[in-house]
């Protein structure tokens, strides 16, 4: 507390005022925005090569500086953890996804306090923080709004914050938090998240510049495009119908000598040959075509819609004066997912499941595509050319998984625009670069915590030096089991499949300097190079907290809930009104007994929800129609529908429904009025894993509806104070293990 040193007497005659001095204006820094678009595989901007257009990054691109050597690690939370940080994902413990905590200090599925975020580290500095749109680093069981709220935005040091804090949402129907609590989704014709992103940024920005303009600020804005679900204007998919009917071998030569024009590839770079798995264009029959392209159409779609949202941000900064001395990056969080399946899908949910997908059901649902009422990802051949020229995709540690546009575009800082840089760079290199261009050291402790150190090193010097050797010597990666490492210009690696023993994988060795694309493995003629790369790999995991090995995919979602947390808790009661909470956040019902029990008050005309988990992806609904009690189960799209035979009674009455596990991810639904049976029906298939890309409400169905017999929100018209869901104890995990090793697939 600042020392008083006025004077204070009896009375004011005896008394002289004194204030602290102003305090002095923070050292000219520049301001600093990340954009951090998803799923965006090496090759998917324009500026990198490909036929999709992307004219507003592509004019970043073209007054800064285009890093083709730059690398995430395969996955969304743990690139934006390093991007955050500048320390490696297992170091601050996301190894894979927030949503999982495996129980060791690797895979917390929380950035631990010793590690201070960058908005921690600029906020103390003068600089103004904000975040918009994707978190993904907050724990499913820390979600709620009881919180805790430790590893929300506002608590890792953005001042504010306007977004979705889990994997993916929809975007016409987002789930949305503002700050340290839940909103309500807009309701305006047309609405999309990407626009409200860049409107919610565009207005903090023009009032931190009209009320602080001496203040420096620090925007993180991320995207949920082009995550699935591809969700994007009809106007976005029609501009690109016809764009791609050359079919995806072909696309991928074509970008592929775009890039070597570009100089984004070496002239001597070869096309790898096509991914396992996936087809030749020449060989899929009409109806195929006619589905995978309108899945790419949607694509393009969409990321064309999200480069308008960074043309009107730029747009913005220019007119209010700030982007001449704006520092902007813009990076993709890993390369094209292969989470669309070999033929794509309609709905997400089916993948996240294990479930197949086919293309005569993606035919059904065509006119769907990029609609609320679809959840489409084009199939695995349109991601293997997003990624040209590299091998494999997101998720995995070949150049597919890892290798990401980056792009940096400063005007009063960046003197060679347009130009490219070789130099190897990863994303925990973000972070010390905008400190050394801020001046401003990493801090040893932050709010009485010691910090582990940055573990990234600073770009700035390659920002005016293209033939600067790089300063990054070395980057251990691993994915789900899959490994890489890299040392000066070599890399092993290996691609991994799950269940299988880590010690029969088999190490491939490349010459990054020579071999662009990883095509010639040199590990038969140089076996001392790659053991000696191998046993760095070892060394780095031991040194990053990256052990013990885990390939496990489908069964994280089944392990056993962190003790004490809401995912360990078998009884709910839960109150009308309450917040929407996120998918993971809900009582977690899957492939376990339970009942679901309300007491209502209604008139004879009074329907309406009493609680529903899902949307149009899947999940469940318990609600009233046209009288009577009804239970619906949407399994990604196949639906099961149970209702009481005769009306409610009118007035106070017990409703309540009970599922009893029968077997594998089914069972026997009883729905009961006062204690007596009204309706019975059997649930033959349930989604094992992910219900939706929606949440949980009480008393409504706030977002898309799970039942295609109702209207969202469809809000109960009685009487209504909550619901009790209690969930028995007879999920059985080993189960859950067999339908993971029936359905793993790359």
């Amino acid at each position: 507390m600042t020392q008083f040193e006025g004077v204070v007497g009896r009375t004011l005659e005896e008394s002289a005022p004194w204030w602290p001095p102003a305090t002095p204006a923070p050292a000219k820094r520049p301001n600093v925005v990340m954009i951090v678009l998803d799923d965006v595989g090496f090759a998917q901007l324009g500026c990198y090569g490909s036929s999709m257009r992307t004219p507003n990054i592509d004019r970043l691109a073209a007054t800064g500086l285009r890093y083709v050597n730059f690398h995430t690690t395969a996955l969304c939370s743990p690139t934006r953890a390093c991007l955050l940080t500048g320390r490696n994902h297992h170091s601050v413990g996301i190894g894979t996804l927030a949503n999982w905590d495996t129980g060791f200090p690797g895979n917390s599925g929380a950035i631990t306090k010793r590690a201070a975020t960058l908005a921690e580290m600029l906020r103390p500095q003068g600089y103004n923080t904000f975040a918009a749109g994707k978190w993904h680093l907050t724990p499913p069981d820390q979600q709620s709004p009881a919180g805790p709220y430790d590893h929300w935005p506002l608590q890792r040091g953005f001042e504010r914050y306007y977004g979705f804090l889990d994997a993916a949402t929809s975007q016409w129907d987002p789930e949305l938090t503002v700050d340290n609590r839940r909103i309500e989704t807009p309701r305006a014709p047309g609405y999309h998240l990407s626009e409200d992103l860049v409107d919610q940024s565009i207005d903090l920005l023009r009032n931190q510049s009209s009320w602080a303009p001496e203040k420096p600020f620090f925007l993180y804005l991320a995207f949920g495009a082009c995550h699935e679900p591809h969700h994007v204007p009809a106007d976005f998919i029609e501009r690109n119908r016809g764009r791609f009917d050359q079919g995806w071998d072909a696309c991928r030569a074509e970008w592929l000598e775009r890039q070597k024009e570009m100089g984004i590839v070496p002239a001597s770079t070869v096309l790898p040959e096509r991914n396992p798995g996936v087809p030749a264009w020449d060989e899929l029959s009409g109806v195929e075509r006619e589905v995978f392209l309108r899945l790419q159409e949607t694509f393009a779609g969409m990321l064309e819609h999200v480069d308008a949202q960074v043309g009107r941000l730029t747009d913005s900064l220019a007119r209010i004066g700030r982007l001449e001395d704006t520092l902007i990056m813009v990076v993709s969080d890993n390369g094209a997912s292969q989470e669309g399946s070999p033929v794509g899908t309609f709905n997400t949910m089916l993948h996240h499941n294990g479930l197949e997908d086919s293309v005569e059901e993606n035919h059904a649902h065509i006119q769907d595509f990029g609609t609320p009422r679809g959840n489409s990802n084009y199939p695995l051949g349109w991601a293997m050319a997003g990624n040209t020229p590299c091998k494999w995709y997101k998720q995995n540690t070949h150049g597919g998984g890892v290798r990401d546009p980056f792009i940096v575009s400063w005007p009063a800082g960046i003197a060679e625009g347009g130009a490219i840089r070789q130099q190897f760079h990863h994303a925990t290199d973000v972070v010390p670069t905008v400190l050394e261009i801020a001046g401003i050291e990493a801090p040893s402790s932050v709010e009485g915590v010691a910090q582990i150190p940055v573990e990234g090193i600073s770009m700035r010097y390659s920002f005016d030096d293209a033939g600067a050797p790089s300063r990054k010597r070395s980057q251990y990666f691993e994915m789900l089991g899959h490994r890489g490492i890299y040392a000066d210009g070599w890399k092993a690696v290996t691609h991994h499949d799950a269940g299988t023993s880590f010690d029969a994988d088999q190490w491939e060795l490349y010459d990054l300097r020579t071999d662009f694309s990883e095509v010639e493995d040199l590990a038969a003629t140089h076996p001392e190079r790659l053991r000696r790369l191998i046993e760095l790999w070892w060394a780095e995991a031991g040194k990053f907290g990256v052990l013990p090995l885990d390939d496990r995919i489908f069964e994280r979602w089944s392990m056993p809930a962190r003790p004490g947390s809401i995912g360990d808790r078998r009884v709910f009661k839960l109150y009308r009104g309450i917040s929407h909470v996120g998918n993971d956040t809900a009582p977690n019902l899957r492939d376990a007994s339970h009942s679901i029990q309300a007491e209502i008050d209604r008139g004879s005309d009074d329907d309406g929800v009493i609680v529903a988990h899902g949307g149009c992806s899947g999940g469940y609904a318990l609600y009233v129609l046209d009288g009577r009690l009804t239970y619906h189960y949407n399994r990604a799209g196949r639906r099961f529908r149970v209702s009481s035979e005769e009306q409610l009674p009118a007035g106070i009455s017990t409703v309540r429904m009970e599922f009893a596990r029968s077997g594998r991810c089914s069972g026997h639904v009883t729905l009961l009025v006062d204690g007596v049976a009204v309706g019975d029906g059997e649930i033959a298939e349930t989604l094992p894993y992910a219900q939706s890309v929606e949440g949980f409400d009480v008393g409504q169905d706030r977002l898309t509806p799970v039942a295609d017999e109702y209207e969202s929100p469809f809000p109960f018209a009685g009487t209504l104070d909550h619901v009790v869901i209690e969930i028995g104890d007879d999920r059985e995990r080993d189960i859950i293990g067999e339908i993971a090793a029936a359905t793993r697939r790359d």
